[in-house]
Parts: structure tokens; C-alpha cells; sequence
């Protein structure tokens, strides 16, 4: 089975949760043995995530333009791959590299699958641009796609929207790497931050609209005479909100309670969702968080609101769902934040709820079964 997963950006700074599942998608799969390539644009690119495929197995495209993902191609090399490869997984949505590879996909009639990872609604900026690009080629990469692969059962509208019959849409969820939340040290994690010992909530994040923080800052203002011990940190790049997070800040007069510290990954991340009280979501919109994979897995309770397609935390008594709204986070706070709330049954069960159903050990087995379908190989024990 040879796989080509395609991913305008594979880096988590620009990229976000998009960019870590295909990333992590691939690592995966090719841990377990399967010839699987990754066609991505070279910014951001790390050595490490460069070198975790092997020679040969990642091939970045330079950037032309950054504000658009424009790169640097040969249709030669993008047909080559394609010919090559038995599958084609087409990540994200509104991507000049997905485009390019689907013209590639149609000349060579090679089955596909595409997960846009809930970014199919019009929404935030260059929604001209957007429109345009679905009238030109993206609805027909959704519409012509072997399956269409959404992370939370709700996505499955979103693809009907475009015109897709539901017998057509496949749920696979996001997964998550336990091994790469393990490292845990508090104190070293406050002091490159210049923390106090403080307890805190703590958003990851890029700072944009669609995320939220702006909702969560309001909410924890309301709330910060009642918990006079608790802090707030907001953990990620600047996605055009921080300056008037920060004006914000100031008004209120919480400038030592409010920390911004930019972008953590790796052992920082790790040490943030282990330090952290509470992780909080305040997302307007979003497919499926992974980010609230990523607390769970080392136990971190969890407050997102119903916007997040993972409202089953809420069920499974392993987190507080809430609305996308500044009174729906309020809510959702004091309720996490109260001396009577049981946080460590929250933090047992959403754990174990995660460690069972979202590790990529599991969601990677659901793929292989889904390609093996589609590209016929019954003979395989993924196929049956």
C-alpha cells in the first residue's frame, strides 16, 4: 500500500491542528511499515519533522507566497507521485497544492479521499478568495472525492452543503500521541515563563478570532475577584488579536494575572497542559479540537464550548461544555473553578476516555481500513 498524504503546511505555528494531524498521521503510518509519502510547502518546516520520514519520503515544495500558500511546483514531479502512490489523501481545503495534485489525481484516475478537518465553511478572512476558489475547483474536489472523511459527525452537513450525499462522508477523528505529552515539570516550565506559583487556566492556541480568546478574556475578567488565586495564560502566536487582548488587560488592571507567551510546542507543551488547572476552548468554530486530545491525554480537565465538535466530554463527565459566549464560559469557569467541583474524577475519566478511543494507534487503524476498501486489497486483515 503506497499512501501519499498531501498537506499545504505540516508546521504547527502557521498550521495548527490541521498541520499536526497530517503530520502525526503520517509519522504513524509509516511507522507501521507503510510506504507513505508527505507533499507539503517548505514554511515552518523544522529537521525534525523533515527527518521523520526518511529520505525520499517528504517532499516540501518552496513557497512563493506566504499569504496564500502559493508554491513553487512541477507538475512532472506532483504527477510522479501521484502515479506512484495507490492512494491520495488530500488534507485541509483552501489550498493551491490540493488543487494542483486533484488536476494530477483526474489525468491519472486515482481513487482519493479529502479532510478538510472542518475548514469547508466560508468564514474569517479572504472569503472573496474563497468563494472564488470553490467555484473554480473546490467543490469539485469535494464532490468528486472517492470518500470524504469528516473528524466529528456533525462535519458530515458541511459536506452535504457542497453537495455530497452522506452514504459518501466517513467519520474518522482526531488522535493524539501520548508519547509526546509525558514530560512533566512544573517548575521549570514557570520559570522560563516567569510564572508565580500561582494555579492557572490555560488557552493554546493562535490569538484569532475563530479561537475565541477574546470570549475567554472577558469571561475570566468577570470572574477574577471571585478567584483571586487563579491566573490566565494564553499560549500561542499572535493571529492578529493580540493587541487588543492586551489593551484589554490593561483596562482591567490584571496585567500580573494575564500572561501571553507566545507559541509553545514540544516538552513546553507538555509541561503547560500538565501544569495547567484547567484548559479552556473558547472556539466560535472548529471541527474538532485537538488541543482538548492533548490535555486529555495527561488528564488536564477540560472547558470548550459546543462549537468544538466534541461535545461527548460532556457525557462522559470528562469535561464542561458550554456555549460560544462569553456568559456560556463564565458558566463554564465557575463551574471548574468552585471549591465543590470534583476535578479529579474530570481529570480520571477524561484521560482514560481519551487514551481509549482518540490515540493514533487506534484512529490510524480506521484509515487503513477505509484505503484498503477503496483500493480493493481485501487480502489485507486492515481490508476486512
Amino acid at each position: 500500500m503506497k499512501i501519499l498524504n498531501v498537506s499545504s503546511v505540516i508546521d504547527p505555528v502557521t498550521g495548527g491542528g490541521e498541520a499536526e494531524r497530517s503530520f502525526q498521521m503520517s509519522k504513524f503510518l509509516s511507522k507501521l511499515g507503510f510506504d507513505c509519502s508527505l507533499l507539503t510547502i517548505d514554511v515552518g518546516l523544522t529537521s525534525d519533522r523533515k527527518n521523520s520520514f526518511g529520505d525520499g519520503k517528504l517532499v516540501a515544495l518552496k513557497c512563493l507566497c506566504r499569504r496564500f500558500y502559493i508554491p513553487k511546483f512541477s507538475f512532472k514531479l506532483i504527477s510522479e507521485m501521484v502515479v506512484n502512490a495507490d492512494i491520495v489523501h488530500l488534507m485541509g481545503h483552501w489550498t493551491f497544492l490540493n488543487a494542483l495534485v486533484y488536476i494530477a489525481i483526474r489525468k491519472h484516475n486515482k481513487p482519493y479521499v479529502v479532510c478538510p478537518a472542518g475548514s469547508l465553511t466560508i468564514f474569517g478572512r479572504s472569503k472573496f478568495f474563497k468563494r472564488v476558489y470553490n467555484f473554480i475547483i473546490g467543490k469539485e474536489i469535494i464532490r468528486n472525492a472517492s470518500v470524504c472523511i469528516a473528524v466529528t459527525p456533525l462535519e458530515t452537513s458541511s459536506f452535504i452543503d457542497y453537495g455530497v450525499s452522506a452514504d459518501k462522508v466517513c467519520v474518522i477523528p482526531n488522535g493524539v500521541s501520548p508519547d509526546d505529552f509525558s514530560i512533566k515539570d512544573d517548575e521549570q516550565f514557570r520559570a522560563k515563563y516567569s510564572l508565580s506559583n500561582r494555579e492557572f487556566v490555560l488557552f493554546v492556541g493562535r490569538l484569532n478570532l475563530i479561537k475565541g480568546p477574546d470570549l475567554l478574556l472577558k469571561a475570566f475578567i468577570k470572574i477574577a475577584n471571585d478567584f483571586p488565586n487563579i491566573d490566565l495564560i494564553f499560549a500561542g502566536p499572535d493571529g492578529g488579536m493580540l493587541d487588543q487582548l492586551n489593551e484589554e488587560v490593561v483596562h482591567s488592571g490584571l496585567e500580573s494575572r494575564v500572561h501571553f507567551i507566545g507559541y509553545i510546542g514540544g516538552a513546553d507543551k507538555s509541561r503547560a497542559y500538565h501544569a495547567a488547572k484547567i484548559l479552556a476552548i473558547p472556539s466560535r468554530h472548529e471541527a474538532m479540537s485537538i488541543v482538548v486530545l492533548e490535555a486529555g491525554i495527561v488528564g488536564t480537565p477540560v472547558i470548550l464550548t459546543d462549537q468544538c465538535g466534541f461535545n461527548q466530554i460532556s457525557t462522559e463527565a470528562a469535561g464542561w461544555v458550554v456555549p460560544a459566549s462569553v456568559d456560556g464560559l463564565i458558566n463554564g469557569l465557575n463551574n471548574a473553578l468552585s471549591a465543590h467541583s470534583d476535578n479529579k474524577s474530570v481529570s480520571t475519566n477524561i484521560k482514560k476516555y481519551v487514551a481509549k478511543n482518540f490515540s493514533w494507534d487506534v484512529i490510524v487503524e480506521e484509515y487503513l481500513k477505509l484505503y484498503f476498501k477503496l483500493t480493493k486489497a481485501v487480502n489485507h486483515p486492515y481490508g476486512k
